[in-house]
């Protein structure tokens, strides 16, 4: 009688994990599908229910049905594709960097209105997103920071994460301050102490901000749509937007085509960093 309760959660688990997997396993089946199969309803039409072979080809029909990059002459979705990787790549380091330094600063340091300062922080969490997006925006143009459809619009604005200050200055106030006493007796400073002590033993909440801010940045959409014009200076998410909106939304298996590779990155590096993500934010307390 005991198993019952832990049988019940297991079953529930596995039912709401199926649930969560079948969206992107249609995903990713639609896409190797024929457009007759697509049509048809049919969920295997491979063998041995079907006669149908997995057609690879969409992938690269998909590409070129995109279009050609002027500039470069590549085609439209790997140069779309490198701006993004480009821009997530610079964003996730300067969140990284001055999560880690702003968070030290709070957990660490004393300095006169520092709780004061760390409650506005954190009430920046408060503030929806689209509040905020016009008037970034508006700073972009010409008679502001001349920002507009350049990279500094897609990077410098989302340098600060209050959320990672957060989260690893929380994990910072559960090291044991006798650490620090010993590092200064062997006299070492504050970014001495910082980077040999406390971002080594911080790495999991470190990485938890880290991919987090990575999935967000990845599948940012609204800021990359407002502030570029040009299509070989916009992100793949906005790609995909113009794609559905173009030839490529009629075809489904062609659509599902560029979803599954846009998708496909935040799933594997997912995979390799989730035990960091589980450790992140199972042992981050709420110490301070």
């Amino acid at each position: 009688m005991r198993r019952l309760p832990t049988l019940t959660v297991f079953a529930i688990l596995v039912v709401v994990a199926i649930a969560a997997l079948l969206p992107f396993m249609w995903m990713l089946m639609t896409s190797v599908k024929t457009y007759g199969d697509v049509i048809s309803l049919k969920f295997w039409p491979w063998p041995p229910f079907g006669t149908s072979a997995p057609v690879w080809s969409n992938y690269r029909e998909a590409i070129n049905l995109i279009g050609v990059d002027n500039d470069t002459g590549l085609p439209l979705f790997f140069r779309q594709l490198i701006n993004t990787g480009l821009v997530t790549a610079v964003v996730v380091i300067g969140v990284t960097v001055s999560s880690v330094m702003a968070a030290y600063a709070f957990a660490m340091l004393k300095f006169p209105g520092k709780s004061l300062l760390f409650i506005l922080v954190l009430a920046t969490l408060m503030i929806p997103d689209d509040l905020t997006l016009i008037p970034r925006a508006v700073m972009m143009f010409k008679n502001y920071l001349n920002w507009y459809n350049t990279y500094l619009a897609l990077t410098v604005p989302f340098m600060a994460s209050a959320f990672g200050i957060f989260l690893i200055r929380q994990f910072f106030k559960q090291i044991p301050l006798e650490l620090f006493d010993a590092a200064r007796i062997d006299g070492a400073g504050h970014i001495r102490y910082m980077s040999q002590v406390m971002v080594p033993l911080a790495r999991p909440a470190i990485m938890t901000v880290a991919l987090f801010q990575f999935i967000w940045t990845w599948n940012e959409f609204k800021w990359a749509q407002l502030v570029t014009q040009d299509t070989n200076m916009r992100m793949i998410s906005v790609g995909l937007q113009n794609f559905l909106q173009g030839e490529g939304g009629s075809q489904t298996h062609l659509a599902m085509a560029v979803a599954t590779m846009v998708v496909a990155p935040i799933v594997i590096l997912y995979f390799f960093t989730q035990h960091y993500f589980t450790e992140g934010i199972t042992t981050t307390g709420l110490k301070g």
